[in-house]
């Protein structure tokens, strides 16, 4: 059975199909037929009405005599012209290609393209309608891009790091910001959801506190939460505060973490008793929940960091059997971090048991722990050699199969195992199957596969075999939903600049830059020859003019110049083969 990402959605996916989107069209009638076929014979018919009305009005107009003119002006060009033409081309379209290129890269999409798909199309008579019929493509596509934004919804990572301990040391060594302005906007929200309610006007302290989390500037931050503490100084979150973003140690923040636990469980029990005489009273109580648990994870957090591995893992247990409903905050992938680093692999399989489930999220941690755990009993004696002579056993069956499906839910994770690309500190938010994910993962995990020996190499052999069961990511998946095509999007919000961004399905180059590169590159060719050989350029641009005189006289029916011909003078015809002939005879002189 394919594994899905919730269960309640199978339905929706069902529903927006690529197939019931692309075959379940009605027929369209004789009326519509017609109406297509005329709309796509009318540029055709514009063309040729165009085509008869110029040739009706040729004498008129005296296009010949423009045309004899024209050709006279080009005749009389020197090689220095055509050198500074196609000097001046050249260099227009490298411009020209150096800006689509950049604009691919930051945005990924051609800019030429968006500018005739939005501007010039709509000016071209290209516009549909606005107001779309309930059946229609249009509306099926604005479902179906709804669907792709309910996917893209970023996640909270389990994992995250301290700000004053590791982002800000980072920052002070190599003198870059590890988060984006948007990971951190969203961890204030996060903190304003978790960490206050609607009764902390009840509290001077709360009050401050809620002004705290809303403030940008870290320093203001700080120096509320020291107001808030002389005015409680039982005040659990300006504890809080104080060890995420002050403390640059992970022992100070260890520090500040249990005093933060301190006053977290005198204020939850007091809320425990009061919880039934209001909903405020009951907003409160889970306002202190969430305080109490976010406390002690950190605190877990920091006796992983520290070396204190079974004491991490013990107050995990413990928080997943208190607050079994709190499952949104992904408490078991700490668990199974830490477990991995105990070489618990009984342990792991357990908890993979209980949250490796159809009706639970997935995220990389589980499907590729789970890869993992197959490829364990089987990677110390894999060889490819022996494998393509004998065939794949049950069991390496099994790990293969685990290990497309773990790279199926995120492509992203191999090269960054196989350190194939460069890890740069993981974000506060990650973006289910995208590149922050695969970032978080592998900064955590990769120290596990290393562990394991043939692991890598396993999966080395094993990681593109998926995208042949999937060449169509984008419309049809195997074992997950077809792969959002927005993450690509929101992974630049939350990744730093300096991190190049993993882009999946990889993007061809839009058709304007190998245009732009190709007209670039022979632009700045015929400029160099023009300039290096100008005899031989003026031969074949000679050789141009004689032709551009025959098509004239085929068009106008006209005698070729005014002026009176010689006895035995060639014709033009007869005058291009001598040209040619002569550059030919002239090439072999100076070969």
């Amino acid at each position: 059975m394919a594994d899905r990402d919730y269960l309640s959605e199978a339905a929706t996916a069902a529903a927006f199909s690529p197939a019931t989107a692309r075959g379940l069209s009605p027929p369209l009638g004789w009326k519509e037929r017609l109406r297509a076929g005329l709309a796509g014979a009318g540029a055709s018919l514009w063309f040729v009405a165009g085509l008869g009305l110029l040739y009706a009005l040729r004498v008129p107009l005296r296009l010949c005599e423009h045309l004899a003119a024209v050709t006279g002006f080009l005749n009389s060009l020197t090689p220095k012209f055509y050198v500074a033409l196609t000097g001046t081309s050249s260099l227009i379209s490298g411009l020209i290609f150096i800006f689509e290129w950049w604009y691919f890269h930051k945005h990924g999409t051609s800019f030429i393209e968006q500018v005739s798909i939005n501007h010039l199309r709509p000016l071209m008579g290209g516009t549909e309608s606005s107001i779309a019929e309930p059946g229609s493509p249009s509306n099926r596509e604005n479902e179906t891009g709804r669907q792709n934004l309910s996917e893209c919804k970023v996640w909270r990572n389990p994992l995250n790091l301290f700000r004053g301990a590791e982002y800000r040391r980072y920052t002070w060594v190599t003198g870059k910001e590890p988060l984006t302005y948007y990971d951190m906007n969203l961890s204030a929200q996060d903190h304003q959801t978790f960490f206050t309610c609607d009764t902390d006007f009840l509290r001077p302290s709360d009050t401050v506190m809620q002004k705290a989390w809303r403030e940008r500037n870290p320093p203001a931050r700080i120096k509320a939460a020291y107001q808030a503490l002389e005015l409680n100084n039982d005040c659990a979150t300006a504890y809080v505060l104080l060890a995420e973003e002050e403390a640059t140690t992970i022992v100070d923040a260890e520090r500040l973490f249990k005093q933060a636990l301190k006053a977290g469980e005198t204020i939850y029990k007091r809320s425990q008793q009061c919880q039934h005489q209001s909903p405020q009273h009951e907003a409160q109580l889970r306002r202190d929940t969430n305080v109490l648990v976010y406390i002690k994870r950190r605190l877990a957090m920091c006796a992983r960091k520290l070396g204190r591995i079974r004491e991490a893992v013990k107050i995990m247990r413990d928080l997943m059997k208190e607050f079994p409903p709190l499952t949104m905050l992904n408490i078991h992938e700490n668990l199974l971090e830490s477990l991995l680093e105990l070489q618990a692999y009984a342990d792991v399989q357990a908890v993979l048991a209980k949250y490796d489930d159809i009706s639970l999220p997935k995220s990389a941690a589980i499907c590729y722990t789970a890869a993992l755990l197959k490829t364990r009993t089987v990677s110390d004696k894999f060889s490819p050699e022996t494998a393509s002579r004998r065939g794949l056993s049950t069991a390496e069956i099994s790990a293969v199969e685990a290990i497309h499906r773990a790279v199926e839910f995120n492509p992203h994770v191999p090269k960054y195992l196989l350190e194939m690309k460069s890890l740069i500190l993981p974000p506060e938010h990650i973006l289910k199957r995208g590149d922050s994910e695969a970032v978080a993962y592998a900064f955590f995990h990769l120290q596990h596969w290393k562990r394991i020996e043939g692991a890598l190499n396993l999966l080395q052999c094993t990681w593109e075999g998926t995208f042949r069961m999937i060449p169509y990511p984008l419309e049809k998946g195997h074992l997950f939903y077809p792969y959002p095509s927005c993450t690509e999007t929101a992974d630049r919000e939350l990744l730093p600049t300096f991190h190049h961004v993993s882009v999946y399905p990889k993007k061809e180059l839009p058709f304007f830059i190998h245009f732009t590169a190709g007209l670039c590159s022979s632009t700045a060719m015929i400029a160099l020859l023009t300039h290096q050989f100008p005899e031989i350029v003026g031969v074949f641009a000679k050789a141009g003019a004689a032709l551009q005189d025959c098509l004239r006289r085929a068009l106008c029916l006209a005698p070729l110049s005014t002026r009176p011909r010689r006895p035995g003078s060639h014709r033009p015809a007869q005058e291009c083969i001598a040209l040619f002939s002569g550059a030919v005879i002239w090439l072999q002189e100076l070969g």
